[in-house]
């Protein structure tokens, strides 16, 4: 083997040797061309050093090299400041539209102006624009794909009020507001009806993406608020772009009799899609609807569909946008094709495109333009009119439909919210000339604001209310969290054999939740959904209502402690594995418990932030049914008594392991315990841990926390032991 590895390397060298000579001779011999050459090439004359420092200097200025550094510079920027704006509690997309504002002509190019020109020279915007451009059809094609009509159809009646509420009013405000603004700023660059026209739907939009992922976050999803909500705002978002198409058409023809032409071909372009493309690619759907992939072929094919929607509209005169979004609407409804669909297609159009729109508008976003205190006054009035609009108009109309006035402001706050779809609709207005760069700018702050004042604003309608909702319900309210689906029902029968009957007159609450961050709300829909499903039986079984919070988050053990601590529970019941760490520290707590994968090393910090009982469930193959047993360490278990009272009066045989002490005042309740339930109670009394071995393997141990540390010293033994359920008292006054 050594040898034939030789003889390779002494082939390969005379290889390089005998072609290098051959390819030396040739190139001497082309010299004789020489006087045949014509001098085209910029040859920098001097040290081989110079001309080595002039060929990077021209590769740097290369637009290919040029637009790489932009994308660098904007990809960084934008997720540093999404990451800020998440630690204060603010939507993403928010930083990174502030990101881009940052690298444009406001920040950047006011402070570091040599920076700014060299990072975005004027001759190198051309590409940047047509690559966001490209990004933006591939995010409208996504939100497209995102809207559930099968959610319009079930709240038709009240979402058609809301939706267009919210359209109408803010839309009349802002042509009112245009009569203010247009002759002294616009009268110049446009005629009215156009400008008027971009007002008044600048005024009207909302961000659905946005909403929608708020509603996930703050776990509304399923709640019929949510639905609502979330029905409104994609009610909302197909008017809004409809009227943005008309609009769009509209200030192209000049007047409204010429732009019926454009609007005309917009309507025969819908009904296609909806009547012809629409059910193609349901019966084509359906083909695909359980695969996990598609084949690139017929991904091809949608993006093809795609790029010939977008053609078509921008050529009629409504945007390219709008045909995206028309794509996207018209997919196939089944969730299993839209997820694949869309996991292609959403993390290059969020993650890379998106930020080089961002990065563009706040290149035409020049904050110093609004440089005298009109400007200023013109600014204070488009905001004020937009949340008057929006907010009041989605708020009264919620109202009157037969919302609360707590649900009513929020749908109206969470309307109200604009981010990415204004920036769209501001650009594309833009472009066209009808919005001047210092209107332009005003509308850019209007949309920051409306995004920025939504998650405070829905705080603030919470602890408002807060008062009468807490006088409205004295139930007791129980909280269990599980990772695995099947385990989350194993916990309510727990919850089930504690409480017993008393269980009905309780608020349950079951959590679960998905490590991640940017889970798209069609897929945290369904992960949702198929979390819960097993519990949701299991609760039908036991006739009692458990309400389901979901929510994604990267920050697994805080994002628990703040729910816990938001709802003061009267307890909160945690699923566990079934072994225990054999290697803690020995600073560490004893025999803390191993958690499933989604739990593992956080138990530790969620009993040391919580103030409310704390049960760990430790299952072992326990079985529903099999034999329930107490361990009693002495008075220091006296809360247990509650529990275990509980159980019997519910009419359950209990074994009690008790402690042996000289403690009077305890065996004086344990013989009244015996006296009070004859028969239901079979006391054993124990010196040690190996006592509480049986053979009993699918049964329940319940035992408090501290006796649990004092006993799980000895961990050999502690493994033998069934499943356990393990409680900790009340830390806030210790009585419970």
């Amino acid at each position: 083997m050594r040898n034939r590895a030789r003889k390779n390397y002494v082939i390969y060298v005379l290889m390089l040797l005998l072609f290098g000579g051959l390819i030396y001779v040739a190139i001497e011999e082309g010299d004789r061309f020489s006087h045949h050459a014509v001098d085209t090439l910029n040859v920098v004359q001097g040290s081989p050093f110079a001309m080595f420092l002039q060929f990077l200097q021209d590769n740097l200025h290369h637009p290919l090299t040029t637009l790489l550094i932009q994308i660098i510079a904007v990809l960084l920027m934008v997720r540093l400041f999404g990451y800020l704006f998440n630690l204060i509690g603010q939507p993403g997309v928010i930083g990174e539209i502030v990101a881009g504002i940052v690298l444009g002509p406001s920040v950047l190019g006011l402070f570091f102006p040599d920076a700014f020109h060299f990072l975005f020279p004027v001759h190198s915007l051309t590409n940047l624009e047509l690559l966001s451009q490209v990004g933006l059809i591939l995010f409208m094609f996504v939100i497209g794909m995102e809207l559930d009509f099968s959610v319009l159809k079930n709240k038709i009646n009240e979402t058609l009020v809301i939706s267009h509420a919210g359209i109408l009013v803010p839309f009349f405000l802002g042509i009112l507001s245009s009569y203010w603004i247009y002759e002294e700023y616009a009268a110049s660059q446009t005629p009215f009806l156009p400008f008027a026209l971009f007002i008044g739907i600048s005024m009207s939009i909302t961000a659905f993406p946005v909403l929608a992922r708020i509603i996930q976050e703050r776990n509304m999803t399923k709640s019929p608020l949510g639905t609502l909500t979330i029905a409104s705002a994609a009610n909302d978002d197909v008017t809004a772009w409809c009227l943005l198409a008309v609009v769009i058409a509209i200030s192209k023809a000049g007047s409204f009799t010429s732009a019926l032409y454009s609007v005309g071909l917009a309507v025969v372009y819908i009904a296609i899609m909806f009547l012809v493309v629409r059910p193609f690619l349901k019966k084509v759907g359906e083909v695909y609807a359980n695969q996990e992939a598609i084949n690139k072929t017929f991904v091809a094919f949608i993006l093809l569909i795609l790029i010939i929607s977008s053609c078509i509209t921008e050529i009629i005169g409504i945007h390219a946008l709008f045909g995206a979004f028309m794509a996207g609407v018209v997919m196939p409804s089944n969730i299993g094709f839209r997820k694949v669909m869309m996991e292609k297609v959403e993390d290059i159009s969020l993650v890379f495109f998106l930020p080089l729109f961002f990065a563009f508008t706040g290149l035409r976003t020049e904050i110093g333009l609004i440089n005298s205190p009109e400007l200023w006054l013109v600014c204070l009035l488009l905001v004020t009119v937009a949340i008057a609009g929006k907010l009041g108009g989605c708020a009264i109309a919620a109202r009157l439909v037969g919302e609360s006035w707590k649900d009513s402001l929020t749908i109206g706050t969470l309307m109200n919210t604009r981010g990415l779809m204004e920036l769209v609709a501001l650009n594309i207005g833009y472009e066209m000339g009808v919005l001047p760069p210092s209107i332009f700018v005003i509308l850019v702050i209007m949309a920051l604001v409306t995004t920025f004042m939504t998650t405070p604003l829905l705080h603030l309608v919470e602890r408002f209310f807060v008062h009468r909702e807490e006088k409205l319900s004295l139930k007791r309210k129980l909280i269990f969290c599980f990772g695995r689906p099947e385990s989350g029902s194993k916990l309510l029968s727990i919850y089930a054999l504690l409480f017993g009957k008393q269980l009905k007159k309780n608020h349950l609450i079951a959590a679960h939740y998905t490590v991640g961050t940017d889970l798209n709300p069609l897929n945290a829909a369904h992960y949702a959904k198929e979390s819960f499903v097993l519990l949701n039986q299991r609760a039908k079984e036991l006739d009692i209502e458990v309400g389901n919070h979901y929510r994604v988050t990267d920050k697994l053990v805080q994002e628990m402690i703040h729910f816990v601590r938001d709802e003061h529970p009267d307890m909160l019941l945690l699923g566990a594995g079934s072994h225990y760490r054999s290697d803690m520290p020995v600073t560490g707590t004893p025999g803390a418990i191993l958690w499933l994968p989604l739990f593992r090393d956080k138990i530790d910090g969620i009993m040391e932030q919580v103030k409310c009982p704390v049960a760990v469930f430790v299952n072992r193959q326990y079985r529903e049914g099999a034999l329930v047993s107490f361990v009693l360490g002495g008075m220091i278990d006296a809360f247990m008594l509650s529990y275990l009272e509980m159980m019997l009066q519910n009419g359950h045989s209990v074994r009690l392991f008790a402690f042996d002490t000289d403690d009077e005042g305890f065996v004086q309740r344990i013989d009244n315990l015996m006296a009070h339930y004859p028969g239901q109670v079979s006391v054993n009394w124990f010196e040690g841990i190996e006592e509480l071995v049986t053979d009993e393997k699918d049964g329940l141990l319940i035992m408090s926390h501290l006796s649990y540390s004092k006993l799980s010293e000895d961990e050999s033994v502690m493994k033998e032991l069934s499943s356990l359920l393990v409680i900790r008292r009340n830390k806030s006054n210790g009585k419970k």
